[in-house]
């Protein structure tokens, strides 16, 4: 089992570097195509109707927007050529307030997209894209950290485990890579005493699952009360040396954990490796 078909969101950032690599990396790991979309996001029609923004500043925006598309897409068909995979570039122009719907949009036509993790100092990209195209794009999400991938991407391998339906849809949606892993571990942290959905022995099932995949994966169950779940995964990972996290998002209500916080909006924001989720 393999990716063919891989979309990676090129952007502005500084972050967009190390994000192309990672996707080039995992292209050249499944032989698989890559296409590079760049998502412009214009102004609203009434900003200039309103004059909040001088018309005739339209077309000076738009070409800007486009001349900046255009040499950042050169850039990443560059480094495609450069490790010879199969790719393509695409340009996509919506307002601005239309951004995450159009790379959802074009997600649904690939096995895995990649993103960028969401960087307050740069504000290139709304900062709720990679949760919010995870959420809508119907597709699994690998999320890259602003500070770059690590040397090795899905070699050492954490699967946060809480037997909810968001885990196991990520866990069917990472098994090329997990089939690929060289070691794979499965933690779950404070699971639930309710009489379904664990088994009788926690994360016994999921490593069967798994074993019969020919994925051989550790378990580990973590109880601790006094600290919260995301930094007890972030404490397993940097302990284990894992160089991906997989998980469910949003493994509540979206609206309660807008609201609250919670796990996904925790790891998202304070995330040390690449975390592989879906929804």
């Amino acid at each position: 089992m393999a990716y063919k078909d891989l979309l990676v969101h090129v952007d502005d950032s500084r972050a967009c570097e190390g994000r192309v690599q990672a996707a080039v990396e995992l292209a050249i790991a499944h032989d698989a195509h890559l296409t590079g979309v760049y998502v412009i996001g214009d102004p609203p029609p009434e900003t200039f109707e309103r004059g909040i923004l001088l018309p005739e500043m339209r077309e000076m925006l738009q070409q800007g927007a486009q001349e900046r598309a255009d040499a950042t897409l050169a850039h990443f068909a560059e480094v495609a050529k450069r490790n010879q995979i199969s790719f393509e570039s695409r340009i996509d122009r919506v307002q601005y307030t239309a951004m995450v719907e159009a790379l959802a949009t074009n997600a649904r036509y690939a096995d895995i997209v990649i993103l960028g993790q969401a960087d307050p100092n740069d504000g290139s990209v709304p900062l709720y894209l990679p949760e919010e195209v995870t959420l809508a794009s119907g597709r699994p999400s690998l999320v890259v950290p602003c500070i770059g991938p690590m040397a090795t991407l899905g070699q050492r391998v954490t699967l946060a485990w809480d037997a909810s339906r968001e885990a196991a849809r990520t866990v069917n949606d990472a098994l090329p890579i997990l089939e690929r892993a060289q070691a794979v571990n499965v933690v779950t942290v404070n699971p639930s005493d309710k009489p379904f959905g664990h088994g009788e022995q926690r994360g016994a099932d999921i490593a069967l699952h798994l074993a019969r995949h020919g994925i051989e994966v550790e378990v580990q169950h973590i109880e601790s009360r006094d600290v919260d779940v995301p930094n007890i995964i972030l404490s397993h990972i940097a302990a284990q040396s894992s160089d991906l996290l997989v998980m469910g998002a949003y493994g509540h209500s979206r609206l309660r954990e807008l609201v609250l916080g919670g796990v996904t909006r925790a790891m998202l924001h304070d995330m040390t490796v690449p975390v592989l989720m879906a929804h």
